[in-house]
């Protein structure tokens, strides 16, 4: 081999190497990292979770560690540790705790259970009510109310209805607590006890365990939820394993396991959703977006118009496509444009506000000072086009109720199919003035400035709504509740921001 070859064999070899590091160093979308998530799951809810978990392993080789306990003590056991990726209670009010406790970023609905009374197969005690558990010959087994959900529950609920303190000290004298549903189920199993009170999904899971139901639990549908740690160093992955246990796929375990599922998500490893947004909402959200796409490992087709335009596109869909392509969430420009396909969606908040102003030329050489500056002869003015967007729409509303209409109209020049349209149109000096989002100006405030009017009608109110038809429905919720939180980003994009954070 000469001198030439070698020189061309070592670059083939440095060429390859280096493909191969950059292939072996791309992350894998699918593959998870060696380290494993590491899920606290109240105990009464181990079959169905450790099922899925099995199953989440074997399809995507994510490695999941799950630890047991009553959710109380999970609860602890994360408030002094600061670790951990995702937290399954027994019911809501723990996430709602850990929430306020601010250990936790998003949370997933799972199933619902209810409080019953078990007793062993046949019943020997013949005990039918709560009450019964009373008698002087029978041993009851109860959760314990500060380890877990279901000895919390029995207490909210017989407290209510005036029997916690008899059945606390009926345990206490000729009974146990136990830290943990399955124990007080074992208990029943096993006639340690005559009778335990127990979720009516881990009953299900006792082929030799009977239960009677009580009207004090009757109102006592409490939800499974899932929250995500904040403490987690690897939210995607914990988010795609949260949307598995919340999905379809996720649905059918929980269901064969005895528990009430929630409707969820159609199952995909990397979702995409189509998400329709009035054209004046883009500076607030678009960078909202991007970062929900990042952290759950999803794409959101975001499409921003006019919402004339939008909600024309949704009739079209709705008619000639038989609904395929119709958005998951929509957020409009204005309640006008909602309530115009409302039937269409749910769920609808008020998330932002913004004023209608006259934006003028930086220094307003035309001394524009109201609405009547815009009738004198020989003025330029532009609007939106009210079919095809709300600026257009409300703009009209505006002038037919301030009796200015027509002779505003005479001076129009030029009518835009969105509002993102409108202020390009004085900043090329197109017009003298034009009526537009407040907003907007702000993008442009080193070559226009706004003159306020003084209208009721001069206001735009942004509502974010999710589909009626949408197969993911809680990933919608979540971007809902995403968008809920980022106050500051309305803020500085000049809206103003109508939710409690």
């Amino acid at each position: 081999m000469n001198g030439k070859h070698l020189i061309l064999f070592g670059l083939v070899a440095v060429v390859v190497l280096i493909a191969l590091l950059t292939i072996l160093s791309r992350p894998s979308d699918k593959a998870g990292s060696e380290e494993p998530l590491l899920v606290y799951c109240a105990a009464g809810i181990k079959p169905p979770v450790l099922q899925l978990s099995q199953d989440f392993e074997k399809e995507y080789g994510v490695q999941i560690q799950l630890q047991y306990g009553g959710s109380g003590t999970l609860l602890s056991n994360i408030r002094v540790s600061r670790h951990g990726d995702l937290y399954i209670a027994g019911d809501a009010s723990y996430i709602e705790i850990a929430s306020r406790k601010g250990l936790i970023e998003e949370v997933l609905p799972l199933a619902y259970m209810q409080p019953v009374i078990a007793v062993t197969k046949g019943n020997p005690k013949g005990i039918e009510t709560i009450q019964d558990l009373l008698k002087e010959d029978i041993r009851i087994a109860l959760g314990n109310p500060d380890a877990t959900s279901i000895g919390k529950q029995t207490k909210i609920f017989l407290t209510q209805a005036g029997m916690w303190g008899p059945i606390k000290k009926r345990a206490e004298r000729n009974g146990v607590f136990k830290p943990t549903v399955p124990e007080v189920a074992n208990d029943v199993k096993l006639g340690a006890v005559d009778a335990g009170i127990i979720w009516d999904a881990t009953a299900a899971q006792y082929d030799d365990i009977e239960i009677i139901r009580d009207p004090a639990f009757d109102s006592a549908h409490m939800e499974i939820s899932l929250g995500v740690l904040k403490s987690t160093r690897q939210p995607q992955k914990a988010l795609r394993f949260a949307r598995w246990l919340n999905s379809r796929v996720g649905n059918k375990v929980f269901n064969r396991y005895g528990f009430n599922p929630v409707e969820g998500d159609t199952w995909q490893w990397h979702p995409e959703i189509t998400f329709f947004c009035g054209a004046v909402n883009r500076r607030a959200v678009e960078s909202i977006v991007k970062a929900f796409q990042q952290r759950e490992g999803v794409t959101i087709n975001t499409v921003y118009n006019g919402c004339g335009v939008l909600t024309g596109q949704m009739r079209t869909i709705r008619q000639d496509q038989k609904g395929a392509g119709f958005p998951d969430v929509y957020l409009a420009c204005d309640r006008y444009y909602l309530e115009n396909v409302k039937e269409w969606f749910q769920e609808d908040v008020d998330i932002s506000d913004t004023d209608i102003v006259i934006a003028v030329p930086k220094g307003n050489p035309k001394n524009i000072k109201s609405l009547t500056d815009l009738t004198k002869p020989g003025m330029r003015v532009s609007v939106g086009q009210p079919e095809q967007c709300t600026i257009g729409a409300l703009t009209h509303t505006m002038l037919k109720n301030m009796n200015i209409y027509e002779a505003v109209m005479s001076n129009v020049v030029m009518q835009t199919a969105s509002s993102a349209m409108l202020i390009p149109t004085v900043t090329t000096k197109s017009v003298d003035a034009t009526l537009a989002y407040n907003t907007d100006t702000m993008a442009e405030s080193d070559k226009v400035e706004a003159v306020h009017i003084h209208s009721t009608y001069a206001k735009a109110i942004q509502p974010f709504s999710i589909s009626r038809s949408s197969e993911y429905k809680h990933l919608g919720r979540r971007l809902k509740k995403r968008i809920a939180e980022s106050k500051e980003a309305f803020s500085s994009a000049g809206f103003n921001f109508r939710l409690d954070p």
